[in-house]
């Protein structure tokens, strides 16, 4: 791979293309978030089972990010380059799995669906994330990422809002014998066209930059052949994760937790919190789930907006501090949803939502491309995503009988709880070294 110090600073409109792709990977993603759970409910599922049904999204990524990582930092053809042939095909089958899932006739099948759909986005994602570490150098790299997160704020607005679109064009959101409604139906359709236009568009856009020394590189892959040794590779490297990964990771275990305690439970507890009911099959119910799709574009369009100014308070005080600050408003915006017992109110938590998400998918990343050798950026960048899924494996393990037993199923108060290890990961944000960043 290219030096950081001479890859080219690229123009607006080439930072653009680079990422174009992520509004149609967080389309699918925004998708997911703000409807499998009212699916799954409405597909006739326990709300005390909803974090296991979701254990899919971490599962699969557990799974993927590390190998899909491992395999791009090792592949290279004159056309289609490095990272881009893991864009294309996650897209493809991310399509299939969008169309397939409001046709899910059962909860087994909406679950299986739900496997692929995520598995299909990880092999998509994680190379994004590499993407901007491999044609950036330390002065861009910070502005790359602000970019995708540009994207994904939009991505997660225009698609959280599909199923109240439809609705007010007469579009029934209604359940009809068990089956999901057609305004869900309709989102699922346009997000899979969108997902792959979107990544399509990077892939044909986006030149990648070859190694500096094609020989030694193909030289490297002959070496890393066979399964043995790749597996040796992948794993070996959990041994030498720069300081700076082991630091963040704890910082992203409470992050994560409590972003999954919102798109489990956000649905449930405005149900029952604001709605007064938990029957799934009731027009209150739906209503509610068009109404998060809502809560979740604000966070989403917040996000975009953030993501560029974010980057001027991190160049005037540092880029820890940012996240520290944004994390601890977001948790006390999910907090604060249990007080809220009105439609419009709950809006306002959604906006310090989106400036900690803003953040936690822009500071961790600039924060960690600094620390990474640049010829293993994608498989360290898929071992990051560990950090992520674990909590959500935890999460999905545990807020089940947390919301049961403890909270005598009141989602809200997970929500609650969610807020707290938001702001617990917060605090801990100042043990975190930036490489970058003087001593």
């Amino acid at each position: 791979m290219h030096s950081s110090s001479n890859k080219p600073i690229l123009s607006f409109w080439q930072l653009w293309n680079m990422s174009l792709g992520f509004f149609g990977i967080q389309f699918g993603f925004a998708l997911q978030n703000a409807n499998v759970s009212r699916i799954f409910s409405t597909l006739g599922a326990n709300p005390d089972d909803l974090s296991l049904f979701w254990l899919a999204a971490p599962v699969t990524g557990l799974l993927v990010q590390p190998i899909i990582g491992y395999l791009s930092d090792n592949t290279w053809h004159p056309t289609w380059g490095r990272r881009r042939p893991f864009f294309f095909i996650g897209a493809l089958l991310a399509s299939i799995a969008l169309f397939l899932m409001p046709n899910s006739s059962s909860l087994w099948m909406a679950v299986v669906v739900l496997w692929l759909l995520d598995g299909a986005i990880n092999v998509s994602m994680e190379p994004f994330r590499a993407f901007v570490g491999d044609k950036l150098g330390p002065r861009q790299q910070t502005a790359g990422f602000a970019m995708q997160t540009f994207f994904i704020g939009w991505g997660a607005v225009i698609a959280s809002l599909l199923p109240t679109i439809f609705t007010h064009f007469g579009v029934s959101n209604v359940p009809v014998d068990g089956a999901i409604p057609d305004t869900v139906r309709y989102s699922f359709y346009a997000g899979g066209v969108v997902y792959f236009l979107a990544v399509l568009w990077t892939v044909l856009t986006a030149k990648e930059l070859p190694p500096v020394d094609l020989a030694a590189f193909r030289a490297e892959q002959q070496r890393s052949k066979g399964l043995f040794n790749g597996l040796k590779e992948i794993f070996g490297g959990f041994a030498k994760m720069p300081k700076t990964m082991v630091q963040l990771a704890v910082v992203q275990f409470f992050t994560w937790i409590a972003l999954f305690a919102m798109w489990i439970y956000t649905t449930n507890a405005v149900s029952e919190n604001v709605f007064g009911t938990t029957d799934a099959q009731s027009a209150a119910f739906q209503e509610a789930g068009n109404h998060v799709g809502v809560m979740f574009a604000v966070y989403g369009g917040v996000s975009a907006l953030a993501a560029f100014i974010l980057p001027v308070f991190a160049r005037h005080t540092s880029r820890k501090f940012v996240h520290l600050v944004c994390l601890i408003i977001g948790g006390v915006s999910l907090f604060s949803i249990y007080a809220i017992h009105d439609l419009d109110t709950l809006f306002y938590p959604m906006i310090g939502v989106g400036i900690a998400w803003a953040s936690i998918l822009t500071m961790p990343y600039a924060i960690l491309a600094g620390s990474l050798p640049a010829d293993r950026m994608g498989y360290y960048m898929g071992v990051f995503n560990f950090f992520i899924v674990i909590p959500q494996i935890v999460s999905g393990l545990v807020l089940g009988f947390v919301t049961k037993h403890w909270f005598a199923g009141h989602s809200v108060k997970t929500l609650m709880l969610g807020g707290v290890c938001m702001i617990v990961a917060g605090a801990l944000t100042l043990i975190v070294r930036d490489e970058a960043e003087p001593v």
